[in-house]
Parts: structure tokens; sequence; C-alpha cells
């Protein structure tokens, strides 16, 4: 059976209190939707060299900071007001830190779809694409998994997740050699390819921050913060 909770934030005596918690994981939800559509966008943006698309999610990305904002300050009145403790206040400071991950994977799509443009730009699309939309699809994959995982508190379900974090590593350096040597064989390439390999470089970051999000679900779910700690040993806190 996976290491599922009940969604306990929701039997307090005062209702006012139960109806701030679920508002704060809806409005957590709202914006991990939003960040998980922005990287999709960005890479379809870069393959497709839709320039139109990439200048929307550059634009968009000011909502995802008020979002961010917005989180922040019914978090922060949470704790003021209800002074929460154990299950409660690991779920809203583990919010507080978990909205920081999404917002920065806001900008590091931000960052894709500025990229998007200067390709765009320059005319024939260099090689490492196959790479983007292989490793975009994992990271993405990743971001959905660790939402999903805190919707359900399921600390299996993000242990998962964070295992996944070796994996797109290793993926993104074995895309950087392989454009590496293209850059050697061709120097007239070496601007394109960089280009895509700071595409590269911002997924990668979107994968570490998906695992930092599941490592936050975990410390809601168990109480234990796994955070540098080898996946052996989040194994053992997940499954005890």
């Amino acid at each position: 059976m996976p290491n599922q909770k009940d969604d306990v934030y929701g039997d307090h005596i005062s209702h006012k209190f139960n109806d701030e918690l679920m508002a704060l994981k809806t409005q957590f939800l709202k914006m991990g939707g939003m960040v998980e559509s922005q990287v999709g966008q960005a890479i379809e943006a870069l393959i497709d060299g839709d320039t139109h698309m990439a200048d929307e999610i550059r634009a968009n990305d000011k909502k995802v900071d008020k979002m961010e904002m917005d989180i922040d300050e019914e978090a922060t009145l949470i704790l003021a007001r209800r002074q929460p403790t154990a299950r409660d206040l690991r779920l809203v400071v583990s919010v507080i830190k978990m909205v920081a991950d999404l917002e920065r994977v806001g900008d590091e799509a931000k960052k894709i779809a500025k990229l998007a443009i200067k390709l765009s730009e320059e005319g024939q699309a260099p090689r490492g694409y196959i790479e983007v939309r292989h490793i975009g699809n994992h990271v993405q994959n990743m971001l959905r998994d660790a939402l999903d995982a805190f919707a359900r508190l399921d600390s299996e379900q993000a242990l998962r997740t964070k295992k996944e974090d070796r994996r797109v590593d290793e993926e993104y350096q074995a895309a950087a050699r392989t454009l590496l040597t293209f850059m050697m064989e061709d120097t007239r390439n070496i601007s394109r390819c960089m280009s895509v390999m700071w595409v590269l470089r911002a997924l990668e970051r979107v994968g570490d921050h998906a695992c930092n999000i599941a490592e936050n679900v975990i410390f809601m779910v168990e109480g234990e913060d796994v955070r540098h700690t080898p996946v052996e040993e989040a194994e053992k806190v997940v499954g005890r």
C-alpha cells in the first residue's frame, strides 16, 4: 500500500481554520499547474520557433510572481493568527518553501522562452532539440508527480520523484557531451549550441526544483527532513 495519508488538514474545531488551510493548498496547486504549463509551452515555443508564444510566457511570469506573493502573504497570516503546531505547521512552512521553488520554475520557463526567441531569430535549428524534448518531458513529469504527491499527501510518490533527479542529471550530462562534440566538429555552431546548452541547464534546474518539492512533501507527511539526504536514507524514512 502506498504511504499516502488522508487529508488531515481539515479536521479542526474551527471551520475557518480548515478553510484557510484548504485554500492555501488550492492556491499552491493552482500556481503549480500554471508553472508546469509554462515549462511545456516554453519547450513548444523553442522547438516550433513560435516567438509569439515565447512572448506570452515572458509576460505571464509576472502573474507567477504575483501568485507567489499572495500565497506567502496568506501563509504568513495563518502563522500569525493560528500559531499552528505539528502537522499544520509543517504544511504551512512547507508551502512557503515550495512556492519559492515554483516561482523559480517559472523563471526557468522564462529563460527558455527568451532563448527560443533568440534561436528563432538566428534561423536554422541547431542540434540538441531531441534532447530538449526528452529532458523536458522528463522534468515536466517530475513536477507533475511532485504536485500530485502534495495533493494526495503521498510520500512514496514523492520519494519516486526524488529518485528521478539523478536520472535527469545523467541525461543532462550526456546531452551536454553530445553538444560539445558537435561544437568541436564545426565551430560555426558554437553560438547556437551554447543557447541550447542553456536551455538544457534550465530544464535540469526545473528537475531540481521538482525534487525540492518532493522532499518537502516527505517532510510534511513523515515529519523528517530528507534534504541533502541520500535516496537510500530517504527510503528508510518513507518505508517505516
